[in-house]
């Protein structure tokens, strides 16, 4: 890929803008943090950086993590010179940012995703990587960039956590290249790990065995669900970060197919949380406005949560799993 237009606009933009998705994930935290790294690192410029949502505490080990502002706290009025968008796959997914995107007078699009439909100026999209820190690497190592060591950590927490430390489908030799890399700039895997999968707060690990001990198995137990309540989040005290890894739980289930998670949200909706080992879930999810990767999706449906398990089953049905 060329990427000299991608180089141009950065030299030429005099305040940038980097945007994470709502509900943020390692990779696109990871992907946020390692291209302010890089800016900084080799044209010597600072960007604002923003999320939609809480950063997650376990992610707070990142370089520059801190320097992240909510979206609250960006100007609304402010013109942008250039916003780009890590690992969003649709422009609704920065929610109110939107409005500085859309008055931005460059906008570079940089996802994995292959549901995304290139709605930047400059789209940088290749779906057959792992994660958009995979899409970064190669592209910095193409560029003949120089990657140093903050820049690298920010990278390979972006693969290790959108691949599922190396072990879901999306894991190809061109993954492992792009880490060796990144371990060849001085990370240390060992150390990512801990800090990634084994800092999990007491509230996270009662919490997540009280929704597994409620799960439901139907179809020979080929699907697996559970329901989350605001009065399940209200009696462990948990918030959104002990969602995190929930649904994956159930996929591992030696019989599971198709392993979801239901969760009540406040405006009275349903936040859909889907895995599968073999059937396309973003196709499921798509139905209900939702996307994502092939195994691992997501989706919103407007109806209380009854009512959006019984959509999503009968949708489920309809497919063989």
């Amino acid at each position: 890929m060329d990427y000299s237009k991608f180089n141009d606009i950065i030299k030429s933009s005099k305040n940038i803008l980097i945007f994470s998705h709502i509900n943020p994930d390692g990779d696109t935290l990871g992907s946020m943090c390692g291209l302010y790294s890089m800016i900084l690192d080799n044209y010597k410029k600072r960007c604002d950086m923003a999320s939609i949502s809480k950063i997650p505490d376990i992610y707070s080990f990142l370089p520059h993590i801190h320097d992240v502002k909510h979206i609250d706290e960006i100007d609304k009025s402010r013109e942008y010179d250039l916003v780009i968008n890590v690992d969003v796959a649709s422009i609704e997914r920065i929610c109110d940012g939107k409005i500085l995107f859309d008055k931005a007078k460059n906008t570079i699009n940089i996802d994995h995703h292959k549901t995304n439909n290139a709605y930047a100026q400059l789209n940088i999209i290749n779906p057959d990587a792992s994660s958009t820190g995979e899409v970064l690497c190669n592209c910095f190592l193409d560029m003949g960039l120089n990657i140093n060591i903050d820049t690298a950590v920010c990278l390979y927490t972006a693969i290790l956590t959108d691949t599922g430390s190396f072990r879901f489908d999306n894991t190809k030799p061109a993954t492992f290249e792009c880490a060796a890399k990144l371990v060849e700039k001085g990370v240390n895997p060992s150390n990512i790990y801990k800090k990634v999968y084994e800092s999990d707060s007491k509230t996270l690990v009662m919490f997540q065995a009280y929704c597994i001990s409620k799960a439901k198995f139907l179809d020979n137990d080929k699907i697996a669900y559970t329901v989350v309540y605001k009065k399940d989040m209200e009696k462990f005290s948990a918030n959104d970060e002990c969602m995190e890894g929930l649904t994956e739980k159930l996929r591992a289930i030696v019989s599971t197919r198709i392993a979801f998670v239901a969760k009540e949200m406040k405006s009275g909706a349903t936040k859909i949380s889907m895995r599968s080992k073999f059937a396309d879930v973003a196709e499921i999810c798509s139905v209900f406005g939702g996307g994502g990767h092939k195994f691992a999706s997501g989706c919103t449906i407007k109806a209380p949560v009854e009512e959006a398990v019984k959509k999503m089953l009968a949708e489920i049905k309809t497919r063989e799993i």
